[in-house]
């Protein structure tokens, strides 16, 4: 470090966005956010507290150029909290941060919070969360068996199919009678 102590931050985070002021209203709130949105988004954290999901949500009321700076915002909102999943939307961009969820189911509900609306968006959001896995282990184990079993019913078929066209001694022996030539 460089005598003085600070978290490194992420690398792109637009000069037009406070993020002390983003942290102190999320701690404050749960939510960062202009008023008019502010109900709203408050009632989905809530709907999101009662499921579970330490939900925290920030709303940008611009895009930045690119959706990389609402993940930063995300990751660094989320530093202050071990358990917490964290929403940062703008109107046309949305990133996420979480240690309770996998990054693919972040990015399943990042891809249908993409609504323009804030709160229709949050909702959406956490629908896709509570939303249950698909079982691809179970999935994964089934096929296994299903192609085992079918190998193995193969291979019997297989070795019936040669035990019945190869003819057994009785049958080769009645097949070979010698000629007599008298």
């Amino acid at each position: 470090m460089t005598g003085h102590d600070s978290v490194v931050l992420p690398l792109y985070i637009p000069q037009d966005v406070d993020l002390a002021a983003i942290k102190a209203q999320v701690a404050a709130e749960g939510v960062s956010a202009p008023a008019a949105a502010m109900p709203g988004l408050l009632d989905v954290v809530n709907q999101a507290h009662a499921h579970g999901i330490n939900l925290k949500i920030v709303l940008l009321d611009h895009n930045p150029p690119n959706d990389t700076p609402l993940r930063d915002i995300s990751t660094v909102v989320g530093a202050d909290y071990h358990d917490a999943t964290v929403l940062t939307l703008s109107p046309s961009y949305v990133g996420t941060y979480s240690t309770q969820f996998p990054r693919v189911t972040l990015e399943a509900g990042e891809d249908i919070a993409k609504t323009g609306n804030p709160v229709v968006s949050a909702q959406h959001f956490v629908n896709e969360l509570e939303s249950p896995e698909f079982p691809w282990t179970g999935l994964t184990i089934f096929l296994l068996v299903a192609v085992l079993a079918a190998a193995v019913g193969t291979r019997v078929l297989q070795l019936r199919a040669r035990r019945s066209a190869t003819p057994d001694d009785s049958d080769a022996a009645d097949l070979v009678t010698p000629t007599s030539t008298a």
